[in-house]
Order: structure tokens, then sequence, then C-alpha cells
């Protein structure tokens, strides 16, 4: 953690050489002649996840999330064999949000208990927070820096679906397959950067990032390994009319432990995105790579390969969707090895009436060892995640909100588990939040 405090720290102190316009963050503020926006392959933020009218600002807001649900498979052994369960998962919540035109920053935390009625073992306090810190020198100059963190974390006991989860438009994958969906977790991830509009129709950016992952003594899969991430950014970017086009450098690092591999990719992405409006937009990244990997016990090896990505981002006043598709080098957190990785994701949302809403999200991953061949990675080949949900949501009044949905995972990993494809895994799941929330300087 005091690596990740000194990070931020530095970011921070970091003099700029003088003017941003506001982050588009896949959306953003009003096009207009004076400010460029910040396209999605370069933000490094997500796409929203809230349909337009449901956006908010200065507040203050808080509350409890209770959440039941069943699954027919909690992919625990690693085996052949089914192990279904019911969860039960109590959080409470808290969230602010304060915007000025100079500043902003908003937090948010969470912590409670997951019970599991047949798998006690399982039982683990959980908790989970983020924050965004934004700050304009001056009209044309931002400087930014976020931090998240989850704790006894993992794919199934989320005990808030409200969240949502977002989709990026920027270069990378989320390189972290399921395999094991029910391990907890701890994660952080942190990042800084600043964006600096130096003419009518022109920009240039750069960034940092940290993150680590750590799986919990309760893996059934002693071939996990944990995994620190270190990355770094630069862009440029020049404004046509409607369309955006420039080039962003990438600098990634991917290590594992216990056991050591090593992951070292250089990215150059030359981009283009066209705003249909502000809230609509496409972008496409291609570009060459090189990355140089080696192991303990296999020297090093280098190579060139192509690096592709697009995203899409669509938001009106009641309705909200998200996509993007990403082929590059990376790490693939808890296997270790250098990988080809092919991950693609979906959200999309409705609101039929103030009441009434449904969503729906996808999710896919394709990891394939670039050292498949060498016997100390031979375990390791890679493999497939494919994962998806629908769920409805009900406000019955501003406090009191309820939401049902249905999950299912597929996934297949030789030589990681023992069957080399796991069974299926359904979940369905039922849940209720009571929220209050205060605007502020009232």
């Amino acid at each position: 953690m005091l690596k990740i405090a000194c990070f931020c720290l530095a970011f921070a102190a970091m003099p700029l050489l003088a003017q941003v316009a506001p982050s588009a963050s896949g959306g953003g503020y009003d096009l207009d002649s004076e400010h460029m926006m910040t396209p999605p392959p370069v933000s490094r933020e997500g796409y929203p996840v809230d349909a337009g009218s449901e956006g908010r600002s200065n507040f203050i807001a808080g509350g409890l999330v209770f959440t039941a649900a069943a699954t027919d498979n909690l992919m625990l052994f690693g085996g052949g064999d089914k192990s279904p369960d019911q969860t039960f998962a109590f959080l409470p919540t808290i969230e602010l949000d304060r915007r000025t035109p100079r500043d902003g920053e908003t937090l948010s935390y969470s912590t409670g208990y997951t019970l599991y009625n047949h798998y006690s073992q399982l039982n683990a306090v959980t908790q989970n927070g983020s924050g965004t810190y934004r700050l304009h020198l001056t009209p044309y100059a931002v400087i930014r820096m976020s931090d998240s963190f989850l704790q006894n974390y993992n794919t199934y006991n989320q005990g808030n679906p409200f969240a949502g989860g977002g989709v990026s438009g920027a270069p990378g994958s989320s390189d972290t397959p399921l395999i094991e969906p029910y391990a907890n977790q701890l994660s952080n991830s942190s990042n800084a950067g600043f964006e600096y509009q130096y003419a009518k129709n022109a920009m240039i950016g750069a960034g940092g990032s940290y993150s680590f992952l750590n799986f919990s003594g309760n893996s059934y899969i002693p071939q996990l390994s944990d995994q620190n991430t270190t990355g770094g950014n630069g862009f440029f970017s020049r404004r046509f009319g409607r369309s955006y086009a420039g080039v962003t450098y990438q600098f990634s690092k991917f290590v594992t432990h216990p056991y050591g591999s090593y992951t070292i990719a250089n990215t150059v992405f030359g981009f283009y995105t066209h705003y249909f409006s502000r809230t609509i937009s496409i972008s496409v990244l291609g570009g060459p790579e090189h990355y140089t990997s080696w192991t303990e016990v296999k020297p090093k090896s280098s190579a060139w390969t192509p690096a592709v990505q697009g995203s899409v981002g669509w938001q009106v006043a009641r309705a909200n969707l998200a996509a993007n598709y990403s082929h590059v080098v990376s790490g693939a957190g808890g296997l270790i090895g250098t990988f080809h990785s092919d991950t693609g994701s979906l959200s999309c949302l409705y609101m039929f009436t103030r009441k009434w809403s449904a969503s729906a999200h996808a999710e896919y991953s394709h990891f394939v060892n670039i050292n498949s061949n060498a016997v100390d990675l031979s375990v390791y080949a890679g493999g497939d995640s494919i994962s998806g949900g629908v769920d409805v949501q009900r406000r019955f009044t501003e406090r009191l909100s309820m939401e049902a949905g249905y999950l299912h995972l597929h996934q297949s990993y030789p030589g990681v588990v023992a069957t080399g494809t796991l069974e299926d895994s359904n979940r369905g799941y039922v849940s209720i939040m009571y929220q209050f929330n205060r605007p502020l300087g009232r």
C-alpha cells in the first residue's frame, strides 16, 4: 500500500506543461469549438454504465443491500463434480460525489458479510472501495487520480448487483481469467495521469498505473499464482470536426509469484474515434506490439506481434450500450506465463419506465500461452471463459429497489484443472436495496 500511496503522490507533484479539457470518459461533456474531448482509447476510464437520465452529481448516499442467491455449481474442486450451494450477503454502502467547475471527486465504500449454506469454510467479510479525483488546473489542463480495492472478493459473492460493471475503451484487457470463481481475492488498482490541450485541435497526455491480484489461502487450485502489473502510457490526439485521430504508446509489465514469470510489452497504437453525438462514439486501434518473456527456468525470448482493439459507446436518456474487443499480449492473473489474449465484453441497459428497467451483459476471454511448448509451462497452456447474464430492476420508491437476475458461466482450462473442462455454472439471485441520498450544498 505504501508503494501505491507514493505512486499517486509522485504524479500529483509532477509539473504539468500547462493546460486539458474535461475528459469524455466514453461520453463526456458537450462538444464545442474550443475544448477537445478525451477519446475513449486514451481516457483510461470506462463508458458510462447508467442511462443518461440516471446521471447524478453532488450528492451523498448510503444504504443497505441484501442478496440471496443459489448456484448449481461453485466450481470449487477443479473436477467434474458439481458443488451447489446458496449464499446470503449483507452489504452496507456509502457513496459521495462532489463536483465544481475546477475539481471533483467520487468516493464509494461497502463492507459486509457473505454466508454459504453448505460450504461454510467460504464465509467471509467482504469489502470494496474506490475513489477518483480530477483537478482542472486551467480550462485546458487536468490531472486525475483513482484507486480501487477489493478484499475477499470473487466473481459470485458481489453483494451489490446494483453497482453494475464497466466497459473500457482503452487498450489492454482485464487479463483475469475466472478459473476458480469462488476463490476469494485481494486486489488493488491505482492510476494517475494528466492531459494538456496545447492548441485548439491538439492534445497530449500521459499516465501510469500499478495493480496487484492475490488469491486467498482457501484456493483449491494450487497452480494459481499472484500477479503484479505495472503500466505507463502517453498519447497525442488531433481533432478533425467530430473525429479524433492520434497515436498512443503503452508499456506493460506482468510479474507472477511465488513462481516467477515475467512479461514486458511495448505497444504503439494508432487510433481513430468518431463522435456521432457527445454520448455516442466508436473507436478503433491498431499497431505493432513487442514483447519479452522469461521465467525462473526459461531464458528471455522476444518477438513482434500485431495488436488491435475496438469499442463503441451509446448512451441516450433511457438506454445505454457499450462493447469492446481487444487482442494483445498480456499476463493472465492466476496463470503463469505470457499470453496472447482475446477478450471482449458487452453491457446494455434499457429503462422501460421510471420504475422498471432491464440490463444484460456478456464477457469472453481466450488465452493462449506463448510458451506453451516449454516443459515448465505446459500445464498453463491457457483456456477460454464465457459468461453472461440478464437482470430486471424494479424501483418501488425513491429509497427502495429490487433486482432479480441470472448468470451463466462456461470455461475450459486444460491442464490447470483435472478435467480440463469444468461443469457449467448457473446462478440466480434476488437483491433488495434500501438507499437514502442527500444533495450537497443544500
